[in-house]
């Protein structure tokens, strides 16, 4: 096998950026972090398949990828929570590709309820998209990476949620994304006999379309509240989602091929 741990040091940056030949799956891939995660590693070379519940969005944004890079570029409806639907997507990238390299699971929700008022099925509909749509991602993507005897990388994207408290109404958010960190760290001390480096990256708040369209949900006075604690920011201003993708773009590469098990803090300095 071809580890993916070998030593690079003599590898010029170049080289070590390109992702040329290789082939990644983002989940949740349609807009916001996820789009702009997938246009990053078309740019340094990837071919990307979107995978996204909405399979007309996913579409739109590969065509839009493969219209602006010389890759190949693919979207496919997906549903995190699914297995078989998990499945079937990755299934669908071997074959459009010969493969996977590089697995992203960004797709997450992030309903605001009171812990009082938080029925069951809403913690575990947060449960089922963040926590086990990780694992079943994870688990599909090192199958394939496993049968095809040469490793990769899986990130997870958490968020500084993973890390700390965060704004009211996010219990079952905050409990999902320290399961991610969880995850992260458990599956790199499985899959590094078998090549596979597993990372996770902590976003702090970006305004996606997801993130707006929440905030813009609750009662004014508790959307001020919430705002006020996600963009409490150190560097003078609020992330973006290619703030982000930047960051994925390096655990992806080989910059970063000394590392695994570790959630790297995306957050302006928010957490400290």
């Amino acid at each position: 096998m071809t580890s993916a741990f070998a030593d690079v040091s003599t590898v010029p940056v170049t080289d070590l950026l390109s992702l040329a030949g290789r082939r990644a799956v983002v989940t949740g891939g349609a807009q916001g972090l996820g789009k702009a995660i997938a246009v990053r590693l078309a740019e340094a070379g990837a071919d990307v398949l979107i995978g996204d519940v909405n399979e007309d969005r996913a579409r739109a944004a590969a065509a839009e990828i493969a219209e602006r890079f010389p890759v190949r570029a693919a979207g496919v409806v997906m549903d995190v929570t699914d297995s078989g639907s998990v499945r079937s997507a990755a299934a669908a990238a071997a074959e459009e590709f010969g493969g996977i390299d590089i697995w992203v699971n960004n797709a997450g929700i992030f309903p605001s309820v009171p812990v009082l008022e938080t029925p069951d099925s809403t913690w575990d509909q947060v449960f089922a998209v963040n926590a086990r749509g990780v694992f079943n991602g994870s688990r599909e993507a090192a199958r394939h990476m496993t049968g095809a005897n040469r490793g990769g990388i899986i990130i997870n994207i958490a968020s500084t949620a993973g890390f700390t408290g965060t704004a009211p109404g996010l219990s079952a958010y905050v409990g999902s994304k320290h399961a991610v960190r969880g995850m992260t760290k458990q599956m790199a001390l499985e899959f590094a006999p078998l090549g596979i480096r597993v990372l996770g990256v902590a976003p702090t708040f970006v305004p996606t379309e997801g993130n707006m369209a929440a905030a813009a949900a609750q009662p004014p006075a508790e959307s001020g509240k919430a705002m006020a604690v996600m963009t409490n920011s150190l560097i003078g201003r609020i992330g973006t989602p290619d703030d982000i993708a930047r960051v994925v773009l390096f655990c992806a590469s080989d910059l970063s091929t000394i590392m695994t098990g570790s959630t790297l803090l995306a957050d302006a300095g928010q957490t400290i």
